[in-house]
């Protein structure tokens, strides 16, 4: 854990020191069952880049879940409305997703392993507060690119809470 720790703090500090933000997706953790962590680092006052990671903790047989098991999404966001407490954004991402599926239908055997990435696109909004609060909403859809054996579609949807610095 300690390793982990200082792997990130190093990360983190080797980028520099423009305005970032680090995220949980609060509507994952309560509804879902999932964890989603965010990293955003600004480029301009219009665009960013980051990386979020999905982990899955629902089981597998469950109906209302994600198809995924992890996800790891690098994305781009392009601003609006830079200089408002209110942005519109648009996001482009890539997401590389892994999970399992069904090898016959209704049998609840999940044995059939996939990874794929998703090329999607993304709209949102994202409040940020004079005290470094960030709340971000976005909603989105990519398509798997590679596997046969993965969902075709890829939902992109989040209600962040988060921290710039």
């Amino acid at each position: 854990m300690k390793k982990v720790f200082l792997a990130v703090t190093l990360l983190i500090s080797l980028l520099g020191f423009s305005q970032q933000e680090i995220k949980l997706d609060v509507a994952d953790a309560l509804i879902i069952r999932s964890l989603e962590f965010s990293y955003e680092k600004y480029l301009t006052e219009n665009s960013s880049v980051g990386i979020s990671a999905l982990f899955n903790l629902t089981k597998q047989g469950i109906g209302f879940r994600y198809n995924e098991n992890s996800m790891i999404t690098p994305y781009y966001r392009h601003y609006f409305t830079p200089n408002a407490q209110w942005n519109f954004f648009g996001e482009g991402f890539l997401g590389i997703n892994s999970g399992k599926k069904e090898s016959i239908k209704d049998s609840n055997n999940y044995d059939i392993k996939y990874t794929d990435g998703a090329l999607g696109l993304a709209v949102g909004m994202k409040y940020i507060a004079t005290g470094g609060i960030v709340i971000d909403v976005y909603g989105g859809l990519g398509r798997n690119l590679f596997g046969s054996d993965s969902a075709i579609l890829v939902p992109r949807i989040g209600l962040n809470l988060g921290w710039r610095f």
